[in-house]
């Protein structure tokens, strides 16, 4: 009995060790790596910034074109209660001559009663286009009042996206001198840059909230409409080199597919930095991406140690690492 027992025993201790051992060997399932560097802080600061920076530009530029509409509006309404002046002053001198009296006596003066409701129908019609003179005279500039009213609220809306434009510019300098950025830098800006189509707004020319819910054409994953017509865009306009949009990163926006990888090289991402006519395809690449910003939605650029923001133009990105932590052999493009 004692025999067996001790036989039990010691297979049960050899399964415990057993498992434990493969506890301790089994791999521990890590965060993906971000194969472009930089902390999540980094980003989710430069993220924040460049949404600010892109939404103050979009309220002032609505805000800048809706004054211009009002002060049409103000124009119009001011000159056409201008030409009504000299028929508004005739109808004030008829009434202040006549007055109800004289009105009266002409009608009782009639010598038949035909002349008499002859008389009658002509001063209502009189009223009427006297009523329908007043009545536009006054309607315009009620208008004009109004619409220049609205310009002083457009006028401090402006102010105020002003402002936030201004704190957002700084959220970013701080963000990127944290890391030994943020001077300006020379960038990547080209005239002759081919005009995207521009992408679906909302009426008021805010962005339509998008998720990641189309198949990402370079990956498995899932890309937003907006990245896809990004994307689609710059294909047509002959940026067909190797690029990957959707990856599963710990942060940033790959992971939420609204971020692509455009690589200088045809054919794959190389470990080295761009040079010669792969440097001039990713300097041409990025200024396709600024000059198409507004119709594209983009949140912002990255490529050879700068980074292009909606707000604050191109900047110095400094980082420390390798071709892809520094961006010097791909470019990098965030959506909005």
């Amino acid at each position: 009995m004692a025999a067996a027992f001790l036989r039990r025993l010691s297979a049960v201790l050899a399964l415990v060790v057993t498992a434990s051992v493969l506890l301790v060997a089994a791999p521990v399932s890590a965060a993906p790596s971000d194969p472009e560097g930089g902390s999540k802080t980094l980003r989710d600061a430069l993220e924040s910034a460049a949404k600010g920076q892109a939404e103050a530009i979009r309220k002032l530029n609505y805000s800048k074109k809706r004054q211009t509409q009002l002060q049409d509006v103000v124009k119009r309404s001011e000159a056409s209660a201008k030409s009504l002046e000299s028929q508004v002053g005739t109808i004030a001198n008829r009434s202040y001559r006549m007055g109800r009296t004289s009105t009266m006596s002409m009608l009782l003066d009639s010598s038949s009663p035909d002349l008499f409701l002859e008389r009658v129908q002509r001063l209502d019609m009189m009223a009427q286009l006297d009523g329908q003179v007043l009545t536009r005279y006054r309607d315009d500039l009620a208008k004009a009042r109004q619409a220049k009213a609205e310009i002083d609220k457009e006028i401090a809306e402006q102010q105020k996206q002003v402002a936030a434009l201004t704190k957002k510019k700084k959220e970013a300098e701080l963000a990127l001198g944290s890391v030994g950025g943020g001077a300006d830098a020379g960038g990547f800006v080209s005239a002759s840059s081919a005009l995207a189509q521009p992408a679906p707004r909302n009426s008021d020319g805010s962005w339509p909230k998008e998720s990641c819910t189309v198949n990402d054409p370079t990956s498995t994953g899932c890309i937003t409409p907006r990245t896809l017509h990004a994307y689609q865009e710059a294909r047509a306009d002959g940026f067909t080199h190797y690029t990957v949009c959707w990856s599963q990163r710990d942060s940033g926006e790959h992971p939420k597919g609204r971020a692509c990888d455009f690589s200088a090289n045809a054919s794959t991402f190389k470990d080295a930095a761009a040079s010669g006519s792969d440097k001039a395809y990713g300097d041409r690449l990025a200024a396709y991406f600024v000059k198409n910003a507004d119709r594209l939605g983009v949140l912002y650029v990255i490529w050879y140690r700068q980074i292009w923001q909606p707000g604050t133009g191109w900047k110095a990105y400094s980082a420390s690492g390798g071709p892809s932590v520094v961006h010097t052999n791909h470019v990098h493009l965030s959506m909005i």
